[in-house]
């Protein structure tokens, strides 16, 4: 009997062994955590924002629900689910440097009822079947090596009737804007994060992990292989990210 190929998983435009590249994310992410926020406002022209806003509006968190927020890092999504009224949010991250500057800035904004923090990996998460009412992820879910691990255990830590909601940077819609934004992509994150987080080459990382992640109608069919029902996106700024809900029903 031959034995099986190594399974090997991107890591931008690279191909790894598949059990190195959550070290490899890691390293990034430890890397660029201390200046995270600032380079997310200059990557983005500041729209992350205006993205996040819109997808925690859709997330409609409530008083009597718990939220698990992975790849929920330094903090912005679990922050603002909390000051729209959810009753209980769970900030999770696999990387501990992230989560240490988010419960830093959580502390600062007095944010302090009703949130914690989980050093987790989302491909494992550490809680009971059917626990929660929502799980969002937003700008993870393209780091993680086996996004189907992850997507099964979403499903399962959802209570019937609970939602999933992904933001994440998909395909862009408008063919004419694709050399502009390859440009920015390629050419000026790179130089930001070099002059900004002395680091380019995570910031590289970044943006060619974007390009790797699976289109809006590829990611709706792996949620729905994952169990997930009524699976839906909607586009933002032409494509450039898109927010993918679906329910276990």
């Amino acid at each position: 009997m031959t034995e099986n190929p190594e399974t090997t998983a991107d890591f931008g435009f690279r191909s790894v062994p598949a059990e190195e590249k959550a070290g490899l994310v890691r390293e990034v992410f430890d890397s660029v955590a201390p200046r995270y926020d600032v380079m997310n406002d200059l990557m983005s022209l500041g729209l992350h924002r205006a993205w996040k806003r819109i997808f925690v509006n859709a997330i409609q968190p409530r008083p009597g629900e718990t939220l698990l927020d992975l790849a929920g890092g330094t903090g912005d999504i679990s922050f603002l689910a909390l000051e729209r009224g959810a009753g209980r949010v769970i900030c999770s991250d696999i990387n501990a440097e992230m989560l240490s500057v988010g419960q830093s800035r959580a502390l600062k904004k007095g944010l302090v009822r009703g949130l914690s923090f989980l050093c987790a990996d989302a491909e494992h998460i550490p809680l009971p079947d059917r626990s929660v009412e929502k799980v969002s992820m937003a700008f993870g879910l393209r780091n993680c090596t086996d996004k189907d691990a992850v997507l099964r255990e979403v499903r399962r830590v959802l209570r019937p009737g609970g939602r999933f909601h992904c933001l994440e940077f998909s395909r862009l819609e408008v063919a004419a804007l694709a050399p502009l934004y390859d440009a920015w992509s390629f050419k000026a994150l790179p130089a930001l994060g070099g002059r900004i987080a002395q680091d380019s080459e995570s910031y590289r990382y970044l943006a060619e992990s974007i390009r790797m992640f699976p289109d809006q109608a590829t990611l709706a069919a792996m949620m729905a292989a994952a169990g997930l029902e009524r699976v839906q996106h909607r586009n933002l700024s032409g494509g450039i990210v898109a927010i993918h809900t679906g329910w276990r029903l």
